[in-house]
């Protein structure tokens, strides 16, 4: 079994991710399991992806790098999958498929190859590398992982307000003179 057999492989445990075996097609939307986070690429055909790296770093360096997370401004690279993933693992995964209709590929594929070498806004929540390659794929911006995100942020700001105004409500009946 060769390198990227093996690591599309790795990313096969969960019975409900779609068929991780499927070879890469050139639009295909490819997740990288990143140690605290999954980078996003689109397949362009002949082991080749588009992705968004870090401004201020070689793409070698990017290629695992946290720091990418934390970045406000990125840049269009073309790079071997195989580069990009390193020992990390990932899959072709078009699961907005079933509720956004792909672009053509030759559209896909065009709009891709003119941002290459381009700096663009990076933005973890609302502009990240998954919204990146939706975009290109369906025309719309969609990132599942940043929504997640905005969820979480906004339950721990819900519960840190509930716990403010009980101590508020707390510390007034404590002071009550009866």
């Amino acid at each position: 079994m060769d390198k990227q057999q093996q690591n599309t492989t790795m990313a096969s445990n969960d019975p409900d991710l779609p068929d991780p075996s499927a070879d890469p097609q050139p639009g295909d939307l490819i997740e990288i399991f990143r140690p605290a986070y999954q980078h996003w690429a689109l397949y362009l055909g002949d082991g080749y992806i588009i992705n968004l790296t870090p401004v201020d770093e070689s793409p070698a360096a990017a290629v695992s790098s946290v720091k990418s997370v934390f970045s406000r401004k990125a840049v269009v690279r073309m790079q071997l999958l195989k580069e990009v993933v390193g020992s990390d693992s990932y899959r072709v995964n078009n699961k907005y498929d079933h509720n956004h209709t792909p672009l053509p590929i030759c559209e896909i594929i065009q709009r891709a190859q003119v941002l290459i070498g381009q700096e663009v806004s990076y933005d973890l929540l609302g502009s990240n590398c998954e919204h990146f390659v939706t975009l290109l794929r369906y025309g719309e911006g969609v990132s599942e992982q940043a929504t997640r995100a905005i969820g979480a942020i906004s339950l721990v700001t819900a519960a840190a307000s509930a716990f403010s105004v009980l101590g508020l409500i707390n510390t007034r009946s404590r002071n009550r003179p009866f």
